[in-house]
């Protein structure tokens, strides 16, 4: 048992980062369906995040379903979600200009946002694989007439098959870097992303555990948010790396496999 850590007192709710924890691309982790399968029967809520905003939650649901891991989508949070949940609250009924694909407009669709062009209430940027100079260009020009700046994440850079590619953060420093306005990032490791989820499952945080694969992100916002942290080495974060950090996990693990058989002890 880890000092200051009674697992015994209550189930566990379960907060858990996509890649690098439950998969890799397009395959699965080793042990990650056991996982998976265990804690559903032993009925702990669980839900699966992602910083990524392209997609939506039926979008990642097939993904995983194709990796070989069945999560509903209801237990699916992605960060274009916490950005329309975030505007929803701050504007009620708004309009913005959107960077992004699918997962972002849909989630600010649902929310009854007007998506436009002509004086936005906000820019909104997220995650696409098709940045447009025109689309960013438009973006600048709005943040400079007057539109708040939002972005879904910070993350600079993300992986593909053919290498890295520029991501959110990154293009958000370049309007940044013209216009002097500083975007609001929503997700992780902003806590709002992991409290958020936590509303949606109904959950409290002294009995709640993030599993990440990255101390930047992953780890540092479960602790902002008051929660038990575990880093996984399966992804990004390797051990030295971790010990650069001036923040510890809760504990580090291999991977989710090592909890098979312990999902209700995780700390023994």
């Amino acid at each position: 048992m880890i000092e200051g850590v009674t697992d015994e007192v209550s189930p566990w709710t379960y907060l858990m980062d996509m890649d690098g924890v439950l998969v890799h691309e397009e395959h699965m982790v080793p042990g990650a369906d056991a996982f998976l399968n265990e804690l559903r029967e032993h009925g702990l809520p669980f839900m699966v995040f992602t910083n990524n905003s392209v997609y939506t939650r039926r979008d990642l649901r097939a993904r995983l379903m194709r990796s070989g891991l069945d999560v509903p989508e209801s237990a699916i949070w992605t960060s274009a979600l916490a950005t329309a949940q975030f505007l929803d609250k701050q504007r009620p009924g708004g309009s913005a200009y959107v960077v992004g694909e699918s997962g972002l407009t849909t989630a600010l669709h649902n929310i009854g946002y007007v998506l436009t062009d002509r004086d936005p209430d906000y820019v909104v940027l997220g995650e696409t694989r098709t940045y447009s100079f025109e689309a960013i260009t438009k973006a600048i020009r709005l943040v400079e007439g007057g539109a708040r700046f939002i972005a879904t994440n910070p993350d600079e850079k993300g992986p593909s098959r053919e290498g890295t590619l520029p991501a959110t953060g990154a293009v958000a420093a370049l309007i940044e870097r013209v216009t002097g306005r500083e975007p609001y990032y929503v997700g992780k490791p902003n806590p709002l992303m992991m409290r958020s989820a936590l509303r949606e499952l109904r959950a409290h945080s002294e009995n709640t555990l993030m599993i990440g694969d990255r101390m930047d992100t992953d780890v540092r916002s479960g602790l902002e948010s008051g929660l038990q942290t575990i880093l996984v080495l399966s992804g990004i974060s390797g051990r030295h790396t971790a010990e650069l950090f001036p923040y510890r996990p809760t504990r580090v693990i291999d991977s989710v496999a090592d909890l098979v058989g312990r999902v209700e002890h995780p700390f023994d």
